[in-house]
Order: C-alpha cells, then structure tokens, then sequence
C-alpha cells in the first residue's frame, strides 16, 4: 500500500519527551510517541470506497491484508511514527484540564492530489491521555460513527471523515448507562479522516498553563497549514479568530438545518476548521423539541440541547479568544467578533428556516411566520424531517375552505405522531399558519415545481436516526453487516427519494421511544 506521507504535525511541533506509553501530564508538547494496540483477531466490517480514493487508497489494496493489519493497528505505516495528541477542554461548562487522546491515535498524514489528511485510529488502545480508561471502543459506539461521519458529508454538512470500520476481535467491558452494570461487549476501531483534529482544547492547554511559547507554535502552525491569509502576529491571530468564528457558525447553522444534535460540545469537541468532530451521544431530531437532548449524561441540565447549540458555540469560542489572549492582548476585537456571531447568527438561521419552507424574498413578517411554525411543530409531536420534507408539495394555489377540519394538513400528515391531537386551539393555530404560509408563497416568483426543488435540496428525505443505527448495531453485533452497508448507501444521497428505500422514511417507531440507544444514549464508548 503506497500512501503519501508527510506528517507536518510531527515535523514543526514539539514531541513529548518521554516515550514510555505512561498515564501522566504531558508538558510543553502537543503529541506523544505511542504505537497503537495490537488485536487478536481483527477483521474489516465496512470501508468507504470514497474516503479510500481521497487518500490515494486503490480498490485492490482496500482488499489487501495490509489494509486490514494497518487499519487495525497491527502494522506500522512505513516511515512513520504514531502519536496521540495533548490538549484540555471545558467539559460541560467546567476546566477539566488535561485530556488528549485518550483513545485516539494517529497514524499519519498523508497528502494525495495536493490534500492534506490525517488519519486516527478511535479505539486502538491505551496513551498516555487516556486517565482511567482502557482507549478501547466498543461495536455500537463504533457504528454510530462509522455511518454518521459519512452521512454527515452527504447531508452537506462541515465533518470529519470515516474510512473504516473494524471489529477488534477482543471484548470490551463498558457501562452503557452508567448505572453499576458493566458488561463485555465487542471491541471496534474506527478510522477517522480530517485535514487536522485540531480543537480548541488544543490551544487552551498551552494557555492554561501559561506556556505561551508553545501556544505560539501551535497557532502559527495553524495558520501556515489551515488559515493561509492570516499572518503570524497580533492582525493575523485576530483574523483566525474570525475566521474560526465563522466556520464554527456555518457548521452550527447546518447542524440545525438538518436536526442533528451533537450531545457533547466541550470546546475538546470543538474542530478548528469549523467540522464536526467526535460522534458521540449524538442524535436527529424525531419530534421538533429545541430541548431535546440525546445525552443521558446531560439529561437534567439540557447544556447542549437542539435550540442550545448556537449559543454553546459562543461560549465555546469566548474559551477560544481567552486562549489566543496572550498573543493578541487585545480584548476589544475579540469581543466585536462574539458580537457579530450573535447578530450573524440570527440572520443565518432566519435564512435558513425560510429556506426550508420556500422562501426567497424578503417580508417584514418572515420572522413572525418562522417563530410562529416553530410554535405549532411543538404543540403536538411533530415529526421534523417529515415534516420539512413534506412540506415541499403543497401547492401555494391550494384553498382552505373555513370549515375544513384537518384535510388542509394531508400533505404532511405522516409527520404528526398523533393526529388525534389535531383538534381545538393546536388546529386553530394550524390553520391560520398554513392560510398565511399560503399568502406569503404567493408574493415568491418562482413556481410550485422550483420551490419543491429547491426544498428538497435542504431538507433531506432521510438520516441516520438513532433507531436506525441500533436496528444496523443489532444485526451487527450477531455478525450480521448487511443493515450498516445498505444504511451506508442509503445515506449517500439522503435527499433523492429513493423509492425502494421508502422504509427507512418514518418515524420513530414506538418500540424505540425509550429503548436504550434509540431514545438516550452516552458517552460510554
């Protein structure tokens, strides 16, 4: 297998000084020297042939037994040396100092037709930022994010990549819900793809620790690799800083477009180049609750909620400017520049939501028409993808007669998980929306067929709900992967309608309202 190499990481940034693979607080260095776990029996569940060509991976070596050994941590990429990163993080609005990867290393990087990738391992074993874990994964954790790195990208969305998915050939023991009862389950590796995994933790370490020479070094190297127009003095750190800023926006607004909810967005989950990292306690939104959240660990509190995300990435970007201070000791353009995340924000997701319900121009009373939506999805279960989906074939010449009970909601009827509901105050306030909704894509120059074009452009037909990956987890853990590669597939155009897919475009059935993994899930991995 003949891969590119050509690790930047390890060339321009300091290396920890210890090679012994020990527990322990790193200093003054941004990686650790530590060879990945080697596994019994690993065998390769599913490869992204996409993601393979990106780094220059041909057909016949996905297939090779160097791929398996490789990608299974059992053999050493030639002229290579393996790390695992150092950095810290606020972890559920709190310091939580050194993390790292803690079950994370990194293979290489690797540079194909003038690209950039590095690659890691999640779950190959023990380095010296793993605490009082084993940096060990399990099957179910691992086919969450195998299949969402991937369904991401074709949602459009900024993210990490995934070229692989194997099983370990070892059993891991996790607590799925944190509740006193461990049990073994499957061992997993995943081998995940970025241009860099470079987070905010990864420059708050340094400055938490008053260690500016090497928060120099590792901001100047961002910005030589990744941030190009920003030069290294007080200008450019400024410039980064918005730029960061921006892409870390955009990334929410999507996130929000298409109802995913990260679960856990500590600033070590946070990309620097504004992807989404580290698929977790993740899930889609099957009733529009903007206080829904996947994760258990954050059940009381709702810190990282649906509705919440876009302020939670201020805060997280306030972390961020607290540890570019030092170089800049300036507060006032970092602060204009949280400031115009707000504004900005509010725009982008006004754009945004009216994109997904068909609107182009400007109406002085979009934002009520949006708030207003809003409202109604809450007043009875609502499904959101179905419901934006369909919306999209409502016709703005359709008439709603004053007496009509419920037939004006036939087109998104399958969206409604009791319609029963449909009645009294929630069908009053349904039926003066959709009258004004009607109005309002009367005033749009474009005809019925554009604007159920450019809707289904936005608004997927299919995701990866939570119940979905476990029915794929399920099959899986009996040795069965055909669920993981149809769902694979499935999500590779999640916005075409894919007739013989129709199955998979419902609701969450009711078995899964409260089944574990399908309702909450954890960070357990």
């Amino acid at each position: 297998m003949k891969l590119n190499v050509n690790d930047t990481f390890l060339k321009e940034l300091p290396a920890d000084s210890i090679v012994e693979n020990s527990i322990r607080q790193v200093n003054e260095s941004c990686y650790s020297f530590v060879n990945p776990t080697k596994t019994e029996a690993p065998e390769i569940v599913h490869v992204s042939p996409d993601v393979a060509k990106m780094l220059g991976i041909s057909e016949e070596e996905e297939k090779s037994e160097e791929f398996l050994k490789v990608f299974t941590g059992n053999k050493i990429i030639e002229n290579t040396t393996p790390y695992a990163m150092c950095y810290g993080g606020h972890q559920f609005g709190h310091w939580a100092g050194q993390l790292g990867d803690g079950r994370a290393i990194n293979l290489a990087e690797i540079n194909n037709d003038g690209k950039q990738w590095a690659i890691q391992l999640k779950g190959a074993g023990v380095t010296p930022y793993s605490r009082t874990a084993d940096g060990l994964a399990v099957l179910r954790s691992s086919v969450r994010e195998y299949l969402c790195s991937e369904a991401m990208y074709h949602l459009g969305v900024p993210t990490t990549r995934a070229l692989s998915l194997s099983l370990s050939g070892d059993q891991v023991m996790r607590d799925v819900l944190y509740n006193g009862n461990p049990a073994y389950e499957k061992g997993a590796i995943v081998c995940r793809v970025s241009p860099s995994f470079l987070r905010f933790g990864s420059y708050e370490i340094f400055a938490a620790r008053k260690d500016h020479q090497t928060l120099k070094m590792v901001v100047d190297y961002t910005l030589k690799h990744f941030y190009p127009e920003c030069e290294p003095n007080k200008l450019g750190y400024i410039q980064f800083f918005k730029a960061v800023s921006l892409k870390t926006l955009d990334m929410i607004v999507h996130w929000q477009r298409v109802g995913f909810v990260h679960g856990v967005m500590n600033t070590d989950n946070m990309s620097i180049l504004g992807l989404t990292i580290d698929y977790g306690p993740y899930g889609w939104l099957e009733g529009y609750d903007k206080r829904w959240t996947p994760n258990t660990t954050d059940s009381e509190h709702k810190r990282y909620a649906f509705g919440s995300q876009s302020n939670i990435g201020l805060w997280n970007l306030l972390k961020l400017a607290n540890a570019l201070y030092p170089l800049i000791e300036d507060a006032a353009p970092l602060e204009e520049i949280l400031a115009d995340y707000k504004k900005l924000y509010a725009g982008k997701y006004l754009g945004m939501m009216k994109a997904k319900i068909g609107l182009e121009e400007n109406h002085e009373d979009d934002l009520k028409l949006i708030q207003d939506l809003e409202t109604n999805l809450k007043r009875t279960e609502t499904d959101m993808t179905i419901f934006f989906r369909k919306l999209s074939n409502i016709s703005r010449d359709m008439i709603i007669a004053e007496k009509d009970e419920v037939s004006f909601l036939e087109k998104v009827s399958d969206a409604f998980y009791k319609p029963e509901e449909l009645k009294g105050e929630a069908l009053f306030f349904w039926k003066d929306w959709m009258n004004r909704y009607l109005k309002r894509l009367q005033q749009e120059s474009y005809s019925d067929a554009e604007k159920k074009d450019r809707m289904d452009k936005i608004n997927p037909k299919y995701v990866l709900r939570n119940y979905m990956s476990q029915i794929a987890i399920d099959a899986a853990d009996k040795g069965d992967y055909s669920i993981i590669d149809e769902l694979f597939n499935l999500l590779k155009k999640p916005y075409d309608e894919q007739p013989e897919a129709e199955k998979w475009f419902a609701k969450r059935p009711e078995w899964a309202r409260t089944k574990v993994g399908c309702s909450m899930l954890s960070c357990s991995s």
